[in-house]
């Protein structure tokens, strides 16, 4: 499926083979839990039946999750999606107000039929260079220059190749973003509050104690890609080879933060949610609980218990807006939970553009986060992401193309730079596979 322009009758497709499936799937589940009672272990073939079912599971879902994503996709440019043409204006003139506060301007009109013209003429720009542009397309263009010669790159820019697909961790669409136009975002975290205390009419009063403020403060970091191709490639390929090379940075620069934004070391990339120890609600500590089993859950019905834990630990305005995040491999493991009564706790979609749930709450797939299997792992985390954690971006990608220095290639230099951290450390608590 296109990665941009989804199928909506794929999806409705999809939403009626995951309800087929999952009814095989509790089937299967239910001999498998027949077999441990009675035999004390299970047919392989029964295993691999379950792992079939899984993994076609996990297929369709990706289908009808990639529709719900997109309805939560915070974009600043224009996306390709179906929306009125004030709207489609309203969106590319953010963008080009952002790119004009960059260099100290402002821009007064900036049209989706412009963000278009600004499309064509930076195909141009990346195939010719900007000395042998047309005056219409290096006016279109100036709104993305930057003074050293970079140019933004929309990321609505790409071929029409067969892309690989590469499993990452959306969370963007579920975090907080923020564009900003200086090298970090800044504010101020409230600790406590203040005491309080009972007097009658004419009694004394004393000082009470005072709420404490910190201060945080998120940076952004720089990462680049330097691909180059000749110029003989570029002017003769049957493709687009400049765009696709531009759509394979954004693609990669796209997956390398969203790795970082789970696992990130904080050292020259953003930190990940994962990397916090676990403590109380203090700010540097992230809730914790405990399957009690090493790389694994307790038997049903225990199994849920640590889930239920999960939600409940949260305080309610957090709690209404969680979302229960995990890879494929722990997910393949959660769906074979019940509650007491014997029901599963995993539901599948029933529309398209719903997600799954997990006792209620949606399921994102972030593939970057541990397998259950490993001991300690934290294979789940339940967060309200919006309050959690916080992306700064500083603009978008920029290309410079260099047709000097590597002759006969030209060197296509993008840099991007963008940060993350938790921002709210009560907003989240994580499940680690282990006593």
């Amino acid at each position: 499926m296109p990665k941009d322009n989804l199928d909506l009758e794929a999806v409705v497709e999809a939403v009626d083979e995951v309800k087929s499936g999952f009814e095989q799937f509790k089937e299967a589940a239910k001999q498998r839990e027949g077999e441990l009672l009675t035999k004390g272990d299970v047919d392989p073939l029964l295993e691999e039946k379950l792992k079939r079912i899984n993994d076609d599971l996990d297929e369709k879902q990706a289908v009808i999750d990639k529709l719900y994503a997109a309805g939560r996709r915070k974009s600043i440019t224009l996306d390709g999606q179906s929306v009125t043409e004030e709207e489609l204006d309203a969106k590319a003139m953010q963008w080009a107000s952002i790119a004009a506060k960059r260099r100290d301007q402002r821009v007064d009109s900036f049209t989706h039929e412009d963000q278009m013209a600004y499309k064509q003429a930076l195909n141009g720009y990346l195939r010719k260079g900007d000395q042998l542009l047309s005056p219409d397309e290096a006016k279109a263009l100036s709104v993305g220059s930057d003074p050293d010669g970079g140019y933004v790159v929309d990321p609505d820019t790409g071929g029409r190749i067969i892309k690989k697909i590469f499993e990452t961790s959306p969370v963007r669409q579920y975090a907080s973003v923020q564009v900003i136009s200086t090298d970090a975002l800044e504010g101020l975290r409230d600790l406590e509050e203040t005491t309080f205390g009972w007097v009658g009419e004419t009694s004394s009063r004393v000082e009470t104690g005072t709420p404490q403020l910190e201060k945080w403060r998120i940076p952004v970091h720089e990462m680049f890609a330097e691909p180059r191709a000749t110029q003989k490639l570029v002017d003769d390929a049957a493709i687009n080879m400049e765009a696709w090379l531009a759509d394979k940075v954004a693609d990669k620069f796209a997956r390398a933060e969203n790795t970082a934004f789970v696992n990130g070391s904080g050292v020259d990339q953003p930190r990940g949610f994962l990397t916090y120890p676990a403590g109380s609600e203090n700010p540097g500590q992230v809730l914790e609980k405990a399957t009690g089993v090493n790389g694994g859950f307790a038997a049903d019905p225990d199994g849920a218990d640590a889930l239920i834990e999960m939600i409940h630990a949260l305080k309610s305005q957090y709690r209404s807006n969680g979302v229960f995040a995990t890879n494929r491999t722990t997910l393949g493991a959660v769906r074979l939970l019940k509650d007491s009564q014997g029901r599963m706790l995993w539901q599948p979609s029933l529309a398209a553009g719903m997600p799954s749930t997990l006792l209620g709450y949606p399921v994102a797939s972030f593939e970057d986060m541990p397998d259950y299997t490993t001991t300690d792992a934290k294979a789940i985390i339940f967060a309200d992401f919006a309050e959690y954690y916080q992306i700064v971006d500083r603009l978008g990608i920029r290309t410079l193309r260099d047709p000097y220095t590597a002759k006969p290639y030209i060197k296509y230099y993008s840099t991007k730079r963008v940060g993350g951290d938790v921002a709210n450390f009560e907003a989240a608590v994580t499940l680690k596979f282990g006593s």
